[in-house]
């Protein structure tokens, strides 16, 4: 548990940032977190195997070659 005495001296830090910089913090922060977050072991999904309908399956087939392999130039 953080104690009183980072919480102050990371919000005294932070409050000296400007807002770009508080982003860049606020992003790093959360990548820690995410790097943290555990999914479910392959293991465990088995149980899942074979339960998507054919059709359903091909649905998603088309729609990822549809739509995930264009590329906006204006994205970024």
């Amino acid at each position: 548990m953080i104690t009183q005495e980072y919480k102050t001296e990371m919000l005294n830090k932070l409050n000296m940032l400007d807002n770009e910089e508080q982003v860049v913090v606020l992003n790093f922060i959360s990548s820690l977190i995410i790097r943290k977050t555990k999914g479910a072991k392959g293991r465990s999904l088995l149980s899942f195997a074979g339960t998507i309908d054919s059709r359903d399956l091909e649905q998603m087939k088309r729609t990822i070659e549809e739509d995930c392999e264009r590329v906006n130039l204006n994205d970024w």
